[in-house]
């Protein structure tokens, strides 16, 4: 299993990349990261399970929520987007409803919505 991001390093992490690209600048790649895996690591925390696989490509992915496990291949449920959407969607920037209309956000199944996880309480 993955080190756990101490939470002061984690919301460092996200304040540093949420100024950055608030300021129009990209974020430092490390601090993204740092921020990206943090958010992961509250989702799975506060929804633990398997039954849906969210990609933060390339920072890292998650198995949450409770539901019918998969052992093999792809998961059937799987909600994947690029770190900027995510860290949006974490933080309550937008809502779920709001990146899938815009188009960033790829979800497939049936179980495959976070709208009611989110945001999160970084």
């Amino acid at each position: 299993m993955a080190r756990k991001i101490d939470v002061s390093d984690g919301r460092a992490a996200l304040d540093a990349a949420r100024i950055a690209s608030a300021a129009g600048a990209k974020p430092a790649r490390t601090d993204l990261a740092t921020a990206v895996r943090y958010l992961l690591q509250l989702l799975d925390e506060k929804a633990p399970g398997n039954s849906v696989e969210v990609r933060v490509p390339p920072f890292g992915a998650v198995q949450v929520v409770q539901g019918p496990r998969h052992t093999r291949g792809t998961p059937p449920n799987v909600i994947e987007m690029d770190a900027a959407t995510w860290i949006d969607l974490a933080t309550g920037a937008e809502t779920w409803a709001e990146v899938v209309a815009a188009g960033r956000v790829q979800a497939s199944g049936t179980r495959a919505d976070l709208s009611d996880l989110m945001p999160l309480r970084p």
